[in-house]
């Protein structure tokens, strides 16, 4: 009984904390016109890369879960939005998503004493679904931020927001998991999952320990009906800080940029780069001209640390080098030719659509049909390869299809040795052990990767 009066009076106390900082947001979107558009519509492609959420978690995910609109309003009126933010500061800065506040044309706050400002939205980053608004208030309550990293799996969560519109409304769960990533929601996933009720209206809402600070700010839900389904999403509150600053000071989020293409390590893949750990993240292609080219890296390193500490897998490196100050110099702990060494780079700033890519998780096995590349289907296909062995067909069902392998893949690398025809290729698999494995290096698309077969005997 005790123990139970004790966890209740801590929710109490999270909610008394965080409701003065948590304010209503709508956001209104004005009518205009239809216009003809020759954009094609959007397919879903069909990927062996299966993503578990992908079909709720898609473009029209936002816009019918979180966008409440009145049914009564044809196709073509305006469209009201309905979210939650947090004061950050007593200068009126609030958090919420981007997708609460995306195009809208006007932009109103609600907060706990039932008066309204107008916003003004000073700065989004659709790549982690953040955005900072402002408004011109007196006596406002900033939240205290909390540090996700010392967030503990099952550890007590509070979430506060207006879902539906019921303003100051609290739930409350634990945490489920953290550092999901591979969700398809943004660019830069790092999100605490978390069981605590998250319905439309919630988005751009706290996530708080029952300490009161803000640990996550709420951005999406894995849902099947459109309401809660015990599985929400939460930005991290060591992300979330770093957007602020930047919106606020820039108007815009400032990232590094090191420019390669990474990838985890399996056991499998580590083994056969006679490397002893799964934690890092292995270089499956350099951009040229990138700093990562400059600096020296090459394809098949493996990148273990990062100014001193411990890289644990492609998303934690990824978030390193996005925080990093451009024009920075950072060193790197390569692990290259079953060696460590350091090498030293000057971060540059990411600009355009230029991201860390991250080529999709899978493990392969044989079961397709190659062709070589002769000139004219390197000419057909625009292909700066003119050797090696194309995919031209994947066996339904078998394991090249589980694993990834798709028509127009490329086989560059057979372990450390070039691939230039099928002859060769199937000259080298059948003085291959299968059931110890080996490893491609695979041409997809503009980048390059490593997969590794295993038991193909």
């Amino acid at each position: 009984m005790e123990y139970a009066t004790a966890l209740s009076s801590a929710f109490e106390n999270a909610a008394i904390v965080i409701r003065p900082s948590v304010v209503n947001i709508s956001s209104l979107k004005h009518a205009r016109p239809a216009q003809q558009t020759n954009r094609p519509m959007r397919r879903k492609q069909q990927s062996p890369f299966s993503n578990p959420y992908e079909d709720f978690l898609n473009e029209d995910f936002f816009e019918h879960f979180f966008r409440q609109q009145n049914p009564k309003n044809p196709r073509g009126q305006a469209q009201q939005g309905l979210g939650t933010g947090v004061i950050i500061d007593t200068e009126g800065h609030i958090i919420t998503n981007n997708h609460v506040v995306n195009e809208a044309d006007e932009v109103t706050v609600r907060l706990t004493n039932q008066k309204e400002y107008k916003a003004e939205v000073i700065g989004t980053d659709p790549k982690t679904d953040l955005a900072v608004i402002k408004i011109k208030a007196p006596s406002l309550v900033p939240a205290t931020f909390g540090d996700s990293d010392k967030l503990k799996i099952g550890e007590w969560v509070v979430a506060a927001g207006n879902p539906f519109g019921l303003d100051n409304t609290i739930t409350a769960g634990i945490v489920s998991a953290k550092g999901r990533s591979n969700v398809g929601i943004v660019d830069y996933e790092d999100f605490i999952q978390t069981d605590a009720a998250i319905n439309p209206g919630n988005s751009g809402g706290p996530l708080v320990n029952l300490r009161g600070e803000v640990v996550g700010i709420n951005s999406a839900i894995f849902s099947k009906s459109g309401g809660y389904m015990g599985i929400g999403f939460s930005i991290p509150s060591s992300m979330v800080q770093n957007i602020i600053s930047n919106l606020v000071d820039n108007g815009r989020v400032i990232r590094g940029w090191l420019g390669v293409m990474i990838q985890n390590i399996d056991e499998d893949l580590a083994q056969s780069f006679g490397f002893k750990s799964t934690k890092g993240a292995l270089v499956g292609d350099v951009t040229k001209d990138s700093p990562a080219s400059k600096g020296g890296l090459r394809q098949g390193d493996i990148l273990i640390s990062y100014n001193g500490k411990e890289i644990d897998n492609v998303t934690h490196l990824r978030k390193m080098v996005a925080e990093t100050k451009p024009n920075s110099s950072i060193n790197l702990e390569v692990f290259r030719d079953r060696k460590t060494s350091t090498v030293n780079i000057k971060i540059l700033e990411l600009s355009g659509d230029k991201i860390e890519e991250q080529p999709e998780e899978a493990k392969l096995e044989l079961g397709v049909a190659l062709r070589d590349i002769t000139p004219e289907i390197a000419r057909e296909l625009r292909l700066s390869n003119r050797k090696g062995a194309i995919v031209v067909e994947v066996e339904p069902g078998s394991v090249a299809s589980r694993s990834g392998l798709q028509p127009g893949d490329i086989i560059l690398q057979f372990n450390d040795s070039d691939v230039s025809s099928v002859s060769e290729f199937e000259k080298t698999l059948k003085k291959t052990d299968g059931s110890k494995g080996f490893r491609l290096t695979v041409q997809s698309g503009e980048y390059q990767r490593y997969v590794f077969i295993k038991s193909i005997k």
